[in-house]
C-alpha cells in the first residue's frame, strides 16, 4: 500500500490542500465519489485520461487509510 499512497499529493497551494492524485489536479475523493456512484474504474480512466490504473487504487488504499483515522456519522437505519 506504501507504493500507492505515493501517488498521492497534498499541497496547501493546489487544490486547497486536498488530497490529489500526484502531478494532476484530481482529487481522491472525486475518484471514491465516482467509483461509490457506480462508475466503472474504465470509465473513470477514459473521462481522465492522465490517470492510471493505479491511481484508482492509490485513491482507494487513501480513503481506507483515512476509515482508519476517523469515525464518519452514518444512518444506522432505525
Amino acid at each position: 500500500m506504501k507504493n500507492l499512497l505515493s501517488r498521492i499529493s497534498v499541497d496547501p497551494n493546489i487544490c486547497f490542500g486536498k488530497p490529489c492524485i500526484k502531478g494532476t489536479r484530481i482529487w481522491v475523493s472525486l475518484i471514491l465519489d465516482m467509483l461509490s456512484d457506480g462508475i466503472s474504474r474504465e470509465d473513470i480512466l477514459e473521462e481522465y485520461p492522465q490517470l492510471k490504473p493505479d491511481d484508482i487504487l492509490a485513491a482507494i488504499a487513501y480513503g481506507a487509510e483515512a476509515a482508519r483515522e476517523r469515525l464518519v456519522d452514518v444512518p444506522n437505519g432505525e
